[in-house]
């Protein structure tokens, strides 16, 4: 599959917001579409975009220094027309392509019920790190997940 991946325009910020609302995690987290936007226009971000055949259809939300330095994975979201087909697996290669060379660790958290999103993650050689118990709604986790980068 030929899949292009570059900086979100303004257009493509307000489609990424109405897929993240329109789509779990975030659904079950009861995030709505103004906190997504608000998240995809963060001028501290990095927001990349997926094409096929000149149309988005996934995109990668990341945050250089999110944490204790690291880069973080703020968000991955494929449009439901793409999903199980490599999409999302090269919007995490291309995450941490945009950091090799330039940070050690790389970090993400995926929600407890998220589970085909944590196996991805596991798949990638992301490690479970730490879990924050009721952190964002009650009766679920948020598992934090590191990878350390190749040597710069």
């Amino acid at each position: 599959m030929k899949l292009v991946i570059k900086e979100a325009t303004v257009a493509e910020r307000e489609w990424c917001a109405h897929l993240m609302a329109g789509c779990d995690p975030w659904i079950t987290l009861g995030r709505g579409v103004d906190q997504c936007r608000s998240v995809c226009n963060r001028p501290e971000y990095v927001l990349r975009v997926a094409h096929k055949n000149a149309a988005p259809c996934g995109f990668v939300l990341l945050h250089p220094q999110g944490l204790a330095g690291s880069p973080y994975v703020a968000a991955i979201a494929v449009a439901e027309a793409w999903r199980g087909q490599g999409v999302g697996t090269r919007l995490l290669d291309h995450a941490e392509a945009v950091f090799a060379g330039h940070a050690r660790h790389i970090f993400l958290c995926v929600s407890s019920f998220n589970e085909g999103a944590r196996r991805l993650y596991e798949r990638h050689g992301y490690a479970v790190v730490g879990e924050l118990k009721d952190y964002v709604v009650e009766g679920a986790s948020e598992w934090l997940m590191h990878k350390r980068l190749a040597a710069r």
